[in-house]
């Protein structure tokens, strides 16, 4: 005599593996079949940016918090790319699919929100931390930039990482079109990204905007990449990842939370 299955319960069991693994590979292979434009390209786009400063003011700016201004400077860069990346991986991913209506394709498979969430934010991570691999080798072999603590560096990195992709997925069931999504990017991701130490300490900035300063949790990425790169920072690192993994985990359990009720992704 058969077993009966409980009502509810998933002939895959608790966790879908293989259709977790596939979705995290589809996400995956995405980028890495247009790797020109997702990883060469912030690459391109980070040496830019040292360049420019480099050519601009690097010759006459004076240390920031004891170390060289271009060393305290690549952290920041290299953080900035990572998490406008992962954010651009997760929100395109679901909006291509949302616009051109084959969501249906993601939402009928075996998976449950939670498999969703940690697929498309897998692909997030991918990029992000391929990002970070290829652009900090550039920074350590062609600016001669130290490496303190690279596993601390890393944990930041991938916290980053997934903090932007779920909320990536956030701003892809929120937005409704295209014009949408470049509103969100233009108007809260690269603020967010410019205005948390990415070009400057914030111990030089006004007490009440320091307070601000302290209210994102970008800074805190950024400032704990920078400690595990030059070994310095504004804030403890501690407390860092502290609040960085407190708002990673509020973003990813919206998302699961909306992927779970269908909020803007089921007709």
């Amino acid at each position: 005599m058969g077993i009966t299955r409980q009502m509810g319960a998933r002939r895959f069991g608790r966790w879908n593996w293989l259709g977790l693994y596939e979705l995290a590979r589809r996400e995956v292979m995405r980028f890495l079949s247009v790797w020109t434009q997702t990883v060469l390209a912030p690459l391109v786009t980070a040496g830019l940016f040292l360049a420019v400063f480099a050519l601009a003011i690097g010759p006459s700016r004076g240390d920031v918090m004891g170390v060289p201004f271009l060393h305290f400077l690549a952290p920041g860069i290299l953080t900035m790319t990572v998490i406008q990346n992962a954010f651009a991986n997760a929100s395109s991913s679901l909006m291509v699919a949302k616009v051109q209506g084959n969501i249906v394709d993601t939402l009928m498979p075996p998976l449950s929100a939670a498999e969703l969430v940690i697929g498309y934010v897998t692909g997030a991570v991918a990029r992000g931390v391929l990002v970070a691999v290829s652009t900090g080798i550039v920074m350590v072999v062609g600016l001669g930039v130290p490496l303190a603590h690279p596993f601390v560096a890393l944990a930041f990195t991938i916290l980053g990482a997934a903090l932007l992709g779920g909320l990536g997925l956030i701003a892809a069931i929120l937005a409704e079109k295209f014009d949408h999504m470049a509103a969100i990017t233009n108007f809260i991701v690269t603020p967010l990204a410019f205005l948390s130490g990415t070009f400057y300490s914030i111990e030089g900035l006004p007490g009440w905007l320091q307070a601000a300063s302290h209210m994102n949790p970008v800074f805190y990425l950024i400032d704990g990449v920078r400690f595990g790169v030059i070994g310095v920072s504004d804030s403890s690192p501690a407390l860092g990842f502290a609040v960085a993994a407190a708002a990673t985990a509020a973003v990813l359990a919206l998302s699961w939370y909306w992927f779970r009720t269908g909020y803007r992704l089921k007709a």
